[in-house]
């Protein structure tokens, strides 16, 4: 686990509440696995899960978690692993009783002191909140009385609430205990290396920042529809729902980035300065101008309610009253069991109505698009018009496309999670959500939990209901607008 690249990182010691969990073996384990094998993470780090019930003894978790690298990590380094491993331990608490809980930290932290041969106040903790919300009051009020606030960083997971009343009462219970300064709101979009790369697109080339605004560009998209069901999950979603779990934090968050002004600087006070402009311009939903749906089949799902009507589809019209965005309308979208899986932002700009180029098959010219594909090797490509090569003015479609990862043969990108649990443990609180932020967004996603549309059938594989499909004039980019255009794999 050394390396020269920790040299700057102080030991750590990493309490996972929720350990046992979902996300613990899809992402954050695998996610520490790949740091280890970078040689990003601390050279002295212990790492402790807990939860209310024990998987056992130390050597059952373990093995749980080596089960966990086996299925989402593609291929193991036994001498990457078995190190780490040694370093992963299990101590159960709750919000009654964090005791023994306490006693493991300061051991860990003592163990730490011995091998790094430091002083105590260079020994950081990093408390990661795996847990749902409900757990979240609780838990923060034992760490307080456990005296494991002190020289700590606290990871918060969505969602911030359930609304703009209960966001203000978790923000309160987090800064009794916790200065801001000390909590990481965390929303795994902001860690995906093609999200960070808009910001790179925009400001970085001359061709684009001058045509980002409302005369060149005729609308957005910001598309994430999911090929999987809710999975087990129906109690969560059935408490949550789509607008809750993916709009007000993630598909918000990239309208963010892609809309926001020039920050002038990649650090957290500017970035987020950007951001809370652009959200501090958008208007409040319009119930009228959003699409709730629903997959067949949804209520027959675990811990689903036979007459639910939880959206497990959201489609979504936004305005932002500024200059640059003024008359531009912001389309989102996502859901679960459709027809594909993508993350995909279309940038489509205003047809040139040049009418004397026609196109060679006769037809209407579809719009120019930019599209940034947001997935783990982000790719973009730009529509275009050329002449099609023979006697005849005949306008035919191209496509510039840009592989980030092909184009970039020595780059080392991160996955989204593996990122922000770096820049946990160096400080960095660029990428992480401030508590101005969340409550913003309640207040623009209120007046549809206030007058909720009505949730609409859809079949599983589909696009979701017809209203939905409807919403963009024009068209989605995505199921019924020119699908790919070589930008699949």
């Amino acid at each position: 686990m050394t390396s020269p690249t920790t040299a700057d990182l102080p030991p750590h010691v990493l309490v996972l509440f929720g350990a046992t969990g979902d996300l613990a073996s899809r992402k954050l384990f695998p996610g520490l696995y790949r740091l280890a094998a970078a040689g990003r993470l601390p050279e002295h780090l212990l790492v402790i899960g807990s939860g209310r019930r024990s998987p056992g003894t130390d050597e059952e978790f373990r093995g749980q978690v080596r089960a966990a690298l086996s299925e989402f990590v593609e291929e193991v380094d036994e001498t990457v692993a078995g190190p780490l491993l040694e370093r992963i331990s299990f101590v159960a608490s709750s919000a009654d009783d964090g005791a023994a809980l306490a006693e493991a930290v300061r051991e860990a932290e003592d163990r730490l002191l011995e091998e790094a041969g430091c002083l105590l106040s260079d020994v950081r903790r990093l408390l990661y909140l795996s847990i749902p919300p409900s757990a979240v009051q609780g838990t923060v009020e034992m760490l307080a009385k456990e005296d494991l606030v002190d020289r700590t960083r606290l990871v918060a997971e969505k969602p911030f609430g359930t609304d703009l009343a209960t966001a203000r009462v978790l923000d309160g219970v987090l800064r009794d205990a916790f200065d801001e300064s000390q909590i990481f709101r965390i929303d795994h979009f902001l860690g995906k290396e093609a999200v960070q790369n808009i910001l790179a697109l925009r400001f970085a080339n001359g061709l684009f920042e001058p045509a980002w605004n409302r005369h060149t560009i005729e609308s957005v998209q910001i598309d994430v529809p999911e090929k999987l069901t809710v999975e087990g999950r129906g109690s969560f979603y059935e408490g949550t729902g789509g607008l809750r779990d993916m709009v007000t934090t993630h598909l918000c968050q990239l309208l963010g980035f892609v809309a926001l002004e020039d920050p002038h600087a990649y650090r957290e006070s500017a970035l987020r300065a950007a951001k809370a402009a652009v959200f501090a311009a958008v208007r409040p939903l319009d119930p009228d101008r959003v699409v709730f749906g629903q997959y067949d089949g949804y209520r027959e799902e675990k811990d689903v309610a036979a007459d639910s009507d939880v959206e497990t589809l959201v489609a979504i019209e936004m305005w932002i009253d500024n200059d640059r965005w003024r008359g531009v309308p912001f389309y989102l979208r996502t859901g679960k069991a459709m027809t594909e899986g993508r993350r995909t932002i279309t940038i489509r700009f205003n047809d040139p109505r040049h009418r004397w180029l026609k196109p060679a098959d006769g037809g209407r010219p579809e719009p120019n698009e930019l599209v940034i594909e947001l997935a783990d090797q982000p790719r973009i490509a730009i529509d275009v018009r050329a002449k099609r090569p023979g006697p005849d003015m005949a306008i035919v479609e191209g496509v510039f496309r840009l592989d980030l990862v092909g184009d970039a043969p020595d780059s080392d990108p991160l996955e989204a999670y593996e990122r922000l649990l770096l820049d946990v443990m160096r400080g960095d609180r660029t990428l992480f959500i401030s508590s101005s932020e969340v409550e913003r967004l309640w207040e623009i996603c209120q007046p549809v939990l206030d007058r909720r549309p009505p949730t609409q059938p859809y079949p599983q594989g589909s696009w979701g209901p017809q209203a939905a499909i409807d919403l963009p004039v024009g068209g989605w980019r995505l199921g019924n607008h020119a699908p790919d255009r070589g930008l699949t794999s």
